[in-house]
């Protein structure tokens, strides 16, 4: 199919080494989610977990489509995407890291760690490496105070992390 082929695309979103394709199949299958979960009393938050879990992130190209089959504005489900912190809008690295903002970790030097972080990196908060490697996020606690700073590389939480220990994490991969 071409990029003009109107059958297969909707939108496009170019970034620094790939175009993202939102298909006509991604709105289908948010719009597949969203009418199953209808029912379910507050839907809104299922139905947007459930397509991040699918799609890795909520395109916006979506919102409309989810709109319809929950009776809300498309303003009311922007809002809640941008409310909370962990959904997306643009997809993920192959792996988030997670740098906790909370005073424990701020106290024993997360604000440090997290400067070291972004240079290191190369990106802010809400972004993704140029490779598509790493995206970087904000959490304000991850339950590990004792063991401040801590940060969490998809779902395994480390502890006591330097910028040094922090470029271990990311050597390893």
């Amino acid at each position: 199919m071409t990029p003009d082929d109107p059958r297969h695309v909707n939108a496009q979103r170019i970034e620094t080494h790939e175009i993202h394709v939102i298909t006509d199949d991604r709105i289908s299958r948010a719009t597949e989610i969203a009418i199953g979960l209808v029912d379910k009393p507050g839907a809104l938050l299922p139905v947007l977990h459930a397509i991040q879990d699918e799609l890795s992130y909520i395109p916006a190209e979506v919102v409309p489509g989810i709109a319809k089959v929950l009776n809300l504005s498309r303003a009311e489900i922007h809002g809640v995407i941008s409310f909370y912190h962990l959904f997306r809008t643009q997809p993920a690295g192959e792996k988030t890291i997670f740098i906790c903002r909370a005073e424990s970790c701020q106290a024993m030097g997360s604000r440090e760690l997290e400067a070291h972080a972004k240079a290191s990196l190369g990106i802010d908060f809400h972004e993704t490496t140029a490779d598509g490697a790493f995206s970087l996020e904000p959490v304000y606690c991850l339950g590990n105070c004792a063991c401040s700073p801590a940060i969490m590389i998809n779902e395994r939480v480390h502890s006591r992390v330097t910028p040094d220990y922090f470029d271990e994490l990311i050597r390893a991969g």
